[in-house]
């Protein structure tokens, strides 16, 4: 049996097991190492992401929205819906090697709703 995420630690370890994967992936490591030039300060970012979504932490300061809108721009329409299930199947995967229990179910499902509506907005901002 795995344990539940219960902390800003358990949450950091998710994002960084997760982001070495999509950084070795062949389709979405290139997008994502010539964005992000600094690596630990994404992570803490994301990390404060993830601790205001999972447990409610006023932590977490920017627009994702804004920022993928910004990097489709500059990949030339490259954010697509496989790239997004990609991005989907590498962080509940990670989620199922690492933890299980209500908050990890929790993350699964803040992740697919986020997936979602940030597609649907990259996909409104092309029609703009």
């Amino acid at each position: 049996m795995l344990p539940d995420i219960q902390n800003r630690d358990d949450i950091f370890k998710l994002v960084d097991t997760f982001y070495a994967k999509i950084r070795k992936d062949d389709e979405l490591g290139p997008i994502f190492n010539n964005v992000i030039n600094d690596w630990p300060h994404h992570l803490d970012h994301l990390t404060n992401f993830w601790e205001s979504q999972l447990f409610m932490k006023n932590v977490f300061r920017g627009n994702p929205m804004k920022k993928h809108v910004i990097i489709d721009k500059i990949t030339d329409n490259a954010l697509d819906n496989d790239l997004f299930g990609l991005w989907l199947q590498y962080w509940l995967g990670t989620i199922d090697e690492l933890f299980e229990g209500e908050v990890a179910n929790l993350a699964k499902e803040r992740a697919r709703n986020i997936a979602s509506f940030l597609f649907m907005e990259i996909f409104k901002a092309r029609q703009a």
